[in-house]
């Protein structure tokens, strides 16, 4: 019998034996309801319970001995009752004074196993599941964990996976309760097509949407899995993609997914409606509230008259005066963008209105769909709470924090009406995907520390759900080695402060007449200063052993050009170990508008170090680096990229150490060895410098004939930079490049943004160079864009 048909039955039956008490033809039904709205009974008589204590039976009860209850009382506790999930049937009848409820229980679950899975784990399934040991068996639980299981088989791809249920009857009222699955075969994606695109070729918006088209290792990136949530996502996000270049009139008009049986491929059709370009028109702010003066607030504006529309001007616009607005003490204040289209110049003219919205105040945050990540990891993300002021802009840049933390394939904040016309209730509707990977990079340099590197690395970035960020990595080749620890806690303390730590311990012996051990830590906090901006103060300790089995006697004794350690070496040797003990500031300006493939947006870095907080170093350096990015066409996807860097130091007592001066690196200068420019001794050893400049100019681009989903993209680059000037104390050697000489290099790359981490091939060739310096023309690695 049905949960829903026994409850009927119950209430029924509650009817029938209350018409008893009266008598009394047509008129037995109006008396029968006056009297039970009237009854009071004495004492309450439970039948049937035996696993079930009477007690708990009666706690379930609205009704309660010596207190008037009525039909609906009755029903409330039919309801509890069976809420419970202990109970098959509850009936419930007064006799006399007396109030007998008879229960039939269920029968308890001894344990639940999981046949058939091998995709997903057991403990995942136990997961997802609310049947467990020792709980009620509940046909209608058992139907919703079904469902649950077959969810998370369609989640990987296996949209056709079944579910059976097996039950082993081990006495005393117990059962073993078996989940037998058939996983079936994985779905594919035969194609993603488009219909209505006119701007756009179908190459570039399959590079918008999340959804890819299967291939050799996409059983590794999951993202050719037809769900029904990542296509609306998908929808939104060609969206937001057409939005930001003009096309506000754009709609998506339909997306199909069609299976085909026989190959068990889904080929998926967005139809879509571009509509026209516009660009901005006139932009005004008008202000009903006193004390806000519209004029102030113009200079908070993103858009600018004669752009190209971009929604996300008229969002951060929005969002820039209601925070404004709203610390001025008017936490009511709505802005409203009003556009006015001008469809024969293909302009939008917008007014940005701030008046009083309506008084209305947040009664509660409800979360929902969350099954990894903590309620508070996402509550944290809101600068409003229970009780608080409803602003929507606070709540739709709560959103955008969210969806940047990566830990959610799709976020969703809709409100609902609260208790009383001025609440309202938030409701959080997430869904988590991974956020653990597990890489292994490659690098080869052909320099004079050259051959093949190799590192094994495991990352975490929502750990135990709580938000935090861990990475555990070791590396190396056949002369070094290398171990590293990161954590950060993104809320420290409660705060919007991401504190954290890195471990590192490096040992190369690489070089051919002396070895380094290089071991230390950072502690650092970093904290918001506006959407785009940061600050991050760190403590640095780094701890040097040098070691070498040269006699230096004999050694000096030689020809500086012959030596094999010169005298700012042997110094380092024999003052082993070293000890750097520096404090660091950064400022940090990100307007990227993706961190993986970045098309648009400034990433720039300013820092400045100080050492001698203890140690052996003293200086003081200065340092940072910008790139600026900018799309150059559109749907074929060229990306150019201008990058300027430069540093400069100066010891604050005494001279400084050849590992405290700058060095470029391989990426700093491609055709160059790390090392490879700068100040350098008769015998070739790298002393660094003190100033350098760094310029760099690429543009990236897909590689004809092959899938953009694949991933690979070629580029074309030229390096340009210098190193120059030395405070190593040299004795009465002589070092050359001391002097400022700019070199060069051009060159092209391979770019795959594989499953296991972005590598990237690069070959350069020199073009202005100095006759000592150390050249590298091909070098293959893990891609780095910053």
């Amino acid at each position: 019998m049905k949960a829903g048909s026994r409850f009927l039955n119950a209430v029924s039956a509650v009817a029938l034996s209350t018409s008893m008490v009266v008598a009394g033809g047509a008129a037995v039904s109006l008396v029968s309801v006056s009297a039970a709205q009237a009854a009071v009974i004495q004492r309450i008589d439970v039948r049937g319970a035996s696993r079930v204590s009477p007690e708990t039976v009666r706690a379930n009860l609205t009704i309660q001995p010596g207190k008037d209850f009525s039909n609906s009382d009755i029903d409330a506790s039919v309801r509890r009752l069976f809420g419970t999930g202990y109970f098959s049937d509850v009936r419930i009848s007064v006799s006399g004074s007396t109030l007998v409820v008879v229960v039939d229980e269920n029968r308890l679950i001894n344990q639940v196993v999981f046949n058939g899975n091998r995709k997903i784990k057991d403990d995942k399934l136990a997961g997802i599941v609310r049947s467990q040991s020792l709980g009620p068996f509940s046909e209608s639980t058992i139907e919703s964990d079904i469902q649950s299981i077959k969810g998370a088989y369609a989640a990987i791809g296996r949209s056709d996976a079944t579910v059976t249920t097996q039950t082993y009857d081990v006495g005393n009222g117990r059962v073993n309760l078996a989940f037998v699955i058939n996983e079936g075969d994985r779905t594919k994606i035969a194609g993603i097509n488009f219909v209505g695109n006119n701007a756009y070729s179908d190459g570039r918006l399959r590079a918008v949407v999340n959804t890819k088209k299967s291939g050799p290792l996409s059983f590794l990136t999951r993202k050719d899995v037809y769900d029904e949530m990542k296509m609306r996502a998908d929808e939104e996000a060609l969206r937001q993609f057409y939005f930001n270049r003009g096309y506000a009139d754009f709609q998506v008009v339909s997306s199909d997914a069609v299976l085909d049986e026989t190959t068990n491929e889904y080929t998926i059709t967005f139809t879509v409606e571009e509509g026209e370009r516009y660009n901005f028109g006139d932009i005004t702010v008008e202000s009903t509230v006193e004390g806000v003066d519209a004029n102030e607030l113009k200079g908070l504006l993103e858009s600018r008259a004669g752009e190209v529309y971009r929604a996300n001007d008229v969002q951060d616009s929005m969002s820039e005066i209601s925070r404004v607005v709203s610390a001025r003490g008017y936490p009511f204040a709505r802005v409203t963008p009003r556009g006015n289209r001008d469809f024969a110049n293909q302009t939008i003219a917008v007014d940005y209105l701030v008046d009083q919205g309506d008084r209305a105040y947040v009664e509660r945050i409800e979360i929902r769909g969350n099954t990894r990540t903590r309620d508070f990891v996402i509550r944290r993300e809101f600068d409003i709470s229970e009780g608080d002021a409803f602003n929507q802009e606070v709540v739709n840049s709560a959103k955008r924090r969210l969806d940047a933390l990566g830990f959610f394939s799709s976020v969703n904040i809709t409100t609902a009406p609260g208790s009383a016309s001025d609440r309202v209730v938030l409701i959080v509707d997430v869904q988590d995907q991974s956020t653990g990977t597990f890489g292994v990079g490659a690098g080869y340099s052909t320099g004079s520390d050259g051959g093949f590197k190799l590192e094994a690395s495991i990352e975490e970035r929502n750990f135990l759900g709580r938000g935090q960020y861990i990475r555990i990595a070791a590396g190396g080749g056949s002369d070094s080695r290398s171990y590293n620890l990161s954590f950060t806690e993104p809320y420290f303390l409660g705060y919007r402060l991401a504190a954290g730590f890195d471990i590192f311990s490096n040992t190369d012996d690489s070089e051919d007449y002396y070895d380094v051990d290089n071991k230390g830590f950072t502690l650092r906090v970093t904290a918001p200063i506006t959407e785009d901006l940061s600050t991050t103060l760190r403590y640095n300790y780094t701890k040097l052993d040098y070691s070498t089995s040269v006699d230096e006697e004999e050694d000096l004794a030689r020809a500086p050009e012959d030596r094999k350690l010169s005298r700012p070496y042997w110094d380092a040797v024999d003052g082993s170990p070293w000890v750097r003990s520096s404090i660091s500031q950064s400022m940090t300006y990100d307007t990227l508008d993706d961190r993986k493939l970045p098309r648009d947006g400034i990433y720039a870095t300013f820092t400045q170090e100080f050492a001698g907080v203890g140690g052996d170093s003293d200086f003081y350096k200065i340092y940072g680096k910008a790139r600026y990015f900018r799309t150059l066409m559109e749907d074929a996807d060229v990306i150019g990229s201008l990058s300027a860097g430069a540093g400069y130091m100066t010891p604050t007592s005494g001279d400084l150490y050849v590992f405290d001066q700058f060095q470029l690196n391989a990426n700093d200068l491609r055709g160059f060895e790390s090392g490879g420019i700068g100040p350098r001794m008769a015998n070739g050893d790298a002393l660094g410098g003190t100033t350098y400049f760094t310029l760099s100019a690429e543009t990236t681009f897909p590689l004809p004939f092959i899938a953009r989903d694949a991933g690979f993209r070629g580029a074309l680059f030229a390096d340009a930079g210098t190193l120059y000037g030395n405070d190593v104390d040299i004795g009465d050697d002589s070092a050359r490049g001391t002097s400022m000489a700019w070199r060069a290099s051009i060159g092209a790359s391979l770019i795959w943004s594989s499953p296991f981490g972005p590598l990237r091939v690069d070959y350069a060739v020199p073009v202005v160079k100095e006759d000592f310096d150390k050249t590298q023309r091909f070098k293959f690695g893990i891609s780095s864009t910053f």
